[in-house]
């Protein structure tokens, strides 16, 4: 199987989904998850940390709402930055 976490894709997936891919990369590719998470901008050591936190919960389950959160956190920004865009000429410095 290939890596079953298309990255352009995660927001389309279901938490499930998403939870079900994370295992099977933790299982079959760590390196290849390792990568995702790095490009998703996900913070080691919070994770690192949830997972210790919660060894008796699904790891994939966990990082699954971590990127969930880590991908809402980025619309948030996305949004702020254009609300600023969207300042009127004669109000900008």
């Amino acid at each position: 199987m290939n890596n079953p976490l298309d990255i352009s894709l995660i927001e389309k997936m279901s938490r499930k989904d998403l939870a079900n891919a994370i295992n099977y990369l933790i299982e079959q590719d760590f390196h290849a998850l390792i990568n995702i998470l790095y490009r998703l901008d996900i913070d080691e050591a919070v994770l690192k940390k949830t997972l210790h936190d919660n060894d008796d919960k699904d790891a994939g389950a966990l990082i699954a709402d971590m990127i969930i959160e880590r991908q809402i956190q980025k619309e948030k920004f996305k949004k702020q930055f254009k609300q600023q865009d969207d300042i009127a000429e004669d109000e900008k410095w």
